[in-house]
């Protein structure tokens, strides 16, 4: 992990490496809470991959 900017994560990982994270981060920001809190209302996490934050957006 790079960055931290308000409410998102920016990470840098080689190409062939991407959907692997993109699906392990997910899993994890989603799951958080879990065993302690399971919440009523599931979060949602959106995952891009862009060669460069503006191209993320």
């Amino acid at each position: 992990m790079l960055l931290q900017v308000h409410d998102e994560l920016v990470f840098e990982v080689k190409d062939a490496e991407t959907e692997k994270l993109i699906k392990t981060a997910r899993h994890v920001m989603e799951t958080a809470s879990e065993p302690v809190v399971k919440l009523s209302v599931p979060i949602h996490v959106d995952a891009k991959a862009a060669a460069n934050w503006d191209e993320a957006h």
